[in-house]
């Protein structure tokens, strides 16, 4: 399964290699990239802390992938979410979806995403001006995944999700 958590950094022209590698149906690659902002919620933010539980954290990303699966038939997804001490514009994320044609892998990419965001087990920690801060999921990600028919967990306390991501 195409899915890594680590610490180190990636580098996005390997992965879409990889992930493209073998596969001659491939008409579309749509990938997305996050990285750490210098300023959220109104503070500067010096470095980010990202937590996680291995092994649950893993499971939970190789179930977002396998439900990419089942509503794009066809689709081939690499996800690599990076943990430890990160700084601002270092990468976090990676969502890479493959199809034969560009409509699935955009709107592939786009689920994982919004399903990743809301529903995998990272916890993210900012140290700012005015201290170290938890940074909760937020209304916006829990109606991004409404979209996919899919109720979020933000604001549920041990709803299964993060709380924090």
């Amino acid at each position: 399964m195409p899915v890594r958590v680590q610490t180190e950094d990636f580098d996005l022209t390997t992965e879409v290699a990889r992930l493209r590698a073998g596969n001659p149906s491939v008409g579309a690659v749509a990938c997305f990239v996050g990285t750490v902002r210098d300023l959220n919620d109104g503070s500067t933010v010096g470095e980010m802390e990202l937590e996680h539980y291995p092994g649950m954290t893993e499971k939970a990303l190789e179930a977002i992938v396998v439900e990419a699966q089942r509503r794009w038939p066809g689709i081939e997804v690499s996800i690599v979410h990076r943990v430890g001490k990160l700084y601002p514009l270092d990468q976090i994320v990676l969502v890479a979806t493959t199809s034969a044609h560009r409509r699935d892998a955009f709107a592939s990419c786009e689920f994982v995403m919004d399903y990743l965001k809301t529903q995998a087990p990272f916890w993210k920690k900012e140290m700012t001006g005015n201290g170290a801060r938890w940074v909760d999921a937020r209304a916006t990600d829990d109606a991004a995944l409404a979209r996919w028919g899919i109720a979020g967990s933000a604001n549920a306390p041990d709803a299964g999700g993060t709380g924090r991501q």
